[in-house]
């Protein structure tokens, strides 16, 4: 028997809430005990919500008509037009599967097919995002015009013991396969690496936890343990732009270098290394394919690479609304609508495992899928200190 969760639309006229329909999570502020009276959602105590697509647009619509059949409060309108600005969306999953397939075949006919990543690609292996519902800057933000909530959720993870996901694991193999030419990267928790992504075909745009480099030579070394977790020691210098220190305390290793060995973490203020942005352009600008998958794609200059082809499809695959959005209708300088990308809410490994299955013969895909246990084990020899 399948599962099936309460929306919570106090008023709900759909009944029960099957996992494999459209839905909408959502998280706001809660008010003082004294101003919960009347409340039309069954809001949690953490403040968070679960919808049905149609309820969610309901009461929506309820924060901007008094006269609309979910009569809000004042309280109640501010609790929903703040969950409306990270709401997280999921498609049904006969949705999924139909886009999966036009993704696919997308794939199987792209010449220079390239994927663009983001926080959310490594969520399901542990780590928080920054600007989902509980993510990161959304929690910061509500505590400055809210005040701290009564409960947390905050993730402790160590980088070490985190593992590639689904998603991380399909874009290796279609690096393997040739259906992807090049991974353009925001995040620096070196899954991508670990997932054997070649360092040829991965531009990380804000560097790698698990890198040094060299700040005469330029070497990079790669290690099992991330490079946050040495202690520096002594006196360091502080990097102009971000105002911290990006030095390990370890002297390069090249003979005859003198040089000191720095993080490669790109902080606020900082400028992205420049091979780094110059091969993600060169990808960029080339392509007829990007897959976007676990970004909002607010942080530039990073976002505007995934319009740079000259006639280019686009493919979004998150929970959020993304300014990106409407391209996905028309595609990259695509006369008439020609360039149909595909627009999918919900989570990138849900997609990819069903692209996947597209990509792959069922016999291929079986096996591959088999041998997760197998490559968890390479990891873990790679992590190992």
């Amino acid at each position: 028997m399948e599962v099936s969760y309460k929306c919570s639309l106090h008023r709900c006229p759909l009944g029960p809430l099957l996992p494999s329909m459209g839905r909408v999570e959502v998280k706001t502020f809660m008010p003082p005990l004294e101003h919960r009276t009347g409340l039309q959602v069954n809001w949690q105590e953490s403040g968070e919500a679960l919808f049905h697509e149609a309820c969610w647009r309901k009461v929506v619509s309820g924060t901007s008509n008094s006269m609309h059949d979910v009569p809000l409060s004042n309280v109640e309108r501010e609790m929903i037009k703040e969950a409306y600005n990270t709401a997280e969306y999921h498609n049904a999953d006969e949705k999924v599967k139909v886009e999966a397939k036009r993704i696919a075949d997308m794939l199987k006919s792209a010449k220079h097919a390239i994927a663009f990543t983001g926080a959310g690609i490594s969520t399901s292996a542990g780590i928080g995002d920054f600007r989902g519902k509980s993510g990161q800057w959304t929690e910061m933000d509500r505590t400055k015009t809210y005040g701290a909530s009564r409960t947390t959720n905050k993730k402790r993870f160590s980088y070490e013991e985190l593992r590639p996901t689904y998603t991380h694991e399909a874009l290796h193999k279609l690096i393997q396969l040739g259906l992807v030419k090049h991974i353009i990267s925001q995040n620096c928790d070196g899954l991508h690496r670990l997932s054997g992504i070649p360092a040829a075909q991965l531009s990380e745009l804000h560097g790698n936890t698990f890198h040094e480099k060299c700040d005469t030579c330029n070497a990079i070394i790669e290690h099992p343990q991330s490079v946050r977790t040495y202690s520096v020691g002594g006196s360091v210098k502080q990097c102009p732009t971000c105002r911290l220190t990006h030095y390990t305390g370890r002297k390069c290793r090249q003979r005859g270098c003198p040089g000191s060995l720095q993080n490669t973490i790109i902080n606020f203020g900082d400028n992205l290394e420049e091979h780094v942005l110059q091969t993600a352009i060169s990808n960029a600008e080339k392509t007829d394919l990007v897959l976007c998958l676990g970004t909002t794609l607010r942080v530039s200059p990073a976002n505007s690479l995934v319009t740079m082809g000259k006639f280019s499809q686009l493919v979004i695959c998150n929970r959020q609304e993304t300014p990106m959005d409407h391209v996905c209708e028309a595609g990259v300088g695509q006369p008439g609508g020609s360039g149909h990308g595909s627009r999918v809410y919900g989570d990138c490994d849900r997609l990819m495992a069903e692209v996947m299955k597209y990509i792959l013969s069922q016999e291929d895909f079986r096996n591959w899928e088999g041998a997760r246990d197998q490559r968890l084990a390479e990891y873990a020899k790679l992590r190992q200190i």
